[in-house]
């Protein structure tokens, strides 16, 4: 497939000396249809401007400014992958903005600011780093948040546990906390060999939307009773919350002391939190 006039990314990568790095979590997808099918499964691009976590030598990059994005802000700590994506953006005048550093370490709702308007973000994430950085992301004070779609690649357990539901076997912290705020759907599976070096386990995109009005919560808190809740996952709520006020915050809103955590409902998580 042919998406611009660019060299393929393996030649890219050859010419550039770019191997893959473990320490970094780099599995580089050079399939160019599914860099576009990832892209396009983001949602209308043209006028948006989308932030790129890991872009590596770049192929979904290449992607997302061909589906249209009107400029890509691509995040890379790899020093040898700058020259790459540099190339990218001579083909793309003015739509690539490269910033060299860590992706933990970075300010991103100032990155939005700078654009006066909420930002995609789209990312063939680092294993290593992609659930924390949705977690940031997810546990902003501000809310609306400074995003207005997530679209992410994760190992499929992850994504699994994402957009799990109450009574799921992936249900837990992640699931409730990715529901109280947004809309979570898992979209595809990425076979391992689709990736060089392939990894370990399959992977899956998934894309999430922020609700404009979720329930009100104390974040703190709901982070403490998911946490003990499923840090404890096998015991009854009364024992697994002892520590947050046991049989009696559980009674107090009304939820069956014998009960076990992946059967609450988020509505239910969340007034336990407020009780608390």
């Amino acid at each position: 497939m042919t998406i611009d006039h660019l060299p393929p990314l393996r030649e890219v990568v050859e010419r550039h000396r770019i191997a893959a790095k473990k320490s970094l979590g780099q599995n580089f997808l050079f399939d160019l249809n599914l860099t576009s099918k990832i892209a396009r499964s983001s949602g209308q691009l043209k006028n948006r401007t989308v932030i790129e976590v890991g872009p590596g030598p770049g192929g979904l990059t290449r992607a997302l400014l061909a589906e249209g994005a009107a400029k890509v802000i691509a995040i890379e700590r790899d020093e040898r992958c700058v020259a790459a994506l540099e190339e990218i953006g001579n083909a793309y005048p003015g739509r690539l903005d490269i910033v060299s550093g860590d992706a933990l370490t970075i300010d991103y709702p100032a990155l939005a600011e700078d654009v006066g308007e909420p930002v995609k973000i789209v990312s063939n994430l680092p294993y290593n780093i992609g659930t924390e950085l949705l977690l940031r992301w997810l546990t902003l004070g501000d809310w609306p948040p400074f995003w207005s779609s997530l679209t992410l690649m994760f190992q499929k357990e992850v994504a699994q546990r994402i957009t799990a539901r109450t009574g799921d076997n992936h249900y837990g912290r992640l699931g409730v906390l990715t529901g109280w705020r947004c809309e979570a759907l898992r979209l595809f599976d990425v076979p391992r060999d689709a990736f060089s070096p392939p990894p370990k386990v399959t992977s899956s995109v998934v894309h999430l939307e922020p609700k404009t009005d979720p329930l009100a919560a104390d974040l703190s808190c709901l982070e403490r009773v998911t946490s003990n809740a499923f840090g404890q996952r096998r015991k009854m709520l009364r024992q697994s919350l002892k520590a947050l006020g046991g049989e009696a915050v559980l009674e107090k809103v009304g939820i069956d002391p014998t009960r076990r955590a992946e059967t609450l409902s988020i509505e239910e998580f969340v007034a336990l939190a407020n009780a608390i």
